[in-house]
């Protein structure tokens, strides 16, 4: 069989593509779905939403994790270590830097003008959002005042996950190289998986509770540098990646079931499980691999359906290869904004939920067709420099 390192995967850059769509639709539903908390929030929320929501909640950031470390592993033998780190910082670092002073405002202004913390006015706000010293909203405040990442905390966690991985990348392809790796089955590496989700969630879960605030976030850090690992060994393993796509189906069955169950297990079908959950270890092992199946096994399914009908190159691909950074930092910032503009006209929720679809999307269209004219915004949102043909996208790409 060719060696995985040795292929041009264009499935991969598909799946981070669908990743975000489905980001997107999340971030909207988080508008409407009633019980959980967002920046802002419609008047008009739906219960029923919460099961859509959970359909994707499990795996959608392990997914781009996993894929992260795929195409991480698949240019890692083109490029010296420094080089490296210096591309992915460059790459990952800067955007975050600038958006949490400018991208990532507006929702905090927002989010607060919604729940009349403070005044209209923009950038009288701002002034005091980017001042760490701020007396502004103290009971907000993060170690660096009311500045965030808000969304964008995928990027230090990205960056930070492919340090160490470029770091120690030596130590980890001679493990990959070894002939007890060459014997790991397929259904071997899917228990592993299936057995660190539910390690982290019995033994990290309740003490860290996620926070996406990358200090101390125990439990996020052991399931996506978790899934970063998986990502990272994947194609390096000559079978893996095959037998994923031929058992694509399987994978599929198994996810609808898990997902049924949890459905079901929400809506109180399973009482006499749920009340013995905290008390019996045998029952919190059961919930814990149906809950990694959901996990592991919608991760799974997408790569073996996407590498059977998705390895191709397409236009479109091309394209969203260089938008998928702009657009991932300006999504949620546009959805915040554009609902607090439409939620005065109070429109019914479908008209309102497509045209607050239509203008994030036209509104990250617009902002990548302006991003990549200017170097400096280039610069600033992660993309290569028109004249350095030499390097990657390599903030979310395997692209050559």
């Amino acid at each position: 069989m060719e060696n995985n390192l040795n292929l041009r995967r264009y499935d991969i850059d598909w799946i981070r593509t669908i990743a975000l769509g489905v980001l997107i639709l999340y971030h909207i539903g988080m508008y409407y779905v009633a019980d959980w908390s967002w920046h802002i929030k419609s008047d008009t929320t739906y219960f029923w939403l919460q099961d859509v929501m959970v359909l994707t909640n499990p795996w959608r950031m392990s997914l781009l994790f996993f894929i992260s470390a795929v195409a991480l592993s698949l240019v890692l033998k083109r490029y010296q270590t420094q080089d490296l780190l210096l591309i992915r910082s460059k790459r990952l670092l800067i955007p975050l830097v600038f958006c949490m002073f400018t991208i990532i405002a507006p929702q905090v202004y927002v989010e607060a003008l919604s729940q009349q913390l403070i005044e209209p006015g923009f950038f009288s706000f701002w002034s005091q959002y980017i001042n760490p010293r701020t007396t502004l909203l103290t009971d907000h405040h993060s170690p660096l005042g009311l500045l965030t990442w808000n969304h964008l905390w995928f990027l230090p966690y990205l960056w930070l996950y492919s340090v160490i991985v470029i770091v120690l990348h030596p130590i980890l392809r001679d493990m990959a190289n070894t002939k007890w790796f060459s014997n790991v089955s397929t259904r071997s590496f899917v228990i592993l998986t299936m057995t660190s989700i539910v390690l982290s969630c019995y033994f990290l879960r309740e003490s860290y509770p996620p926070s996406n605030a990358l200090v101390g976030d125990w439990y996020n850090h052991a399931k996506y540098f978790g899934a970063f690992i998986l990502g990272y060994f994947f194609p390096r393993h000559a079978n893996w990646w095959s037998e994923l796509i031929e058992k694509r189906r399987l994978f599929l069955i198994l996810v609808v079931g898990s997902y049924i169950f949890i459905l079901l297990d929400r809506h109180g079908m399973f009482t006499s499980l749920a009340e013995m959950y905290k008390t019996n270890n045998v029952v919190k092992v059961v919930y814990g691999y149906l809950f990694s199946i959901n996990h592991w096994g919608f991760t799974f399914a997408v790569v073996g359906y996407a590498g059977y009908w998705l390895n191709r190159p397409s236009p479109v691909l091309r394209y969203l290869n260089d938008a998928i950074l702009p657009y991932y930092i300006l999504h949620q910032t546009l959805i915040v904004v554009f609902a607090w503009w439409l939620k005065p006209y109070l429109l019914h929720p479908t008209i309102e939920f497509s045209l607050l679809l239509a203008f994030t999307l036209a509104g990250c269209a617009i902002g990548f067709e302006i991003v990549k004219r200017v170097q400096i915004l280039r610069w600033l949102f992660g993309l290569k420099l028109t004249e350095d043909s030499g390097s990657i996208k390599y903030a979310f790409s395997n692209s050559k």
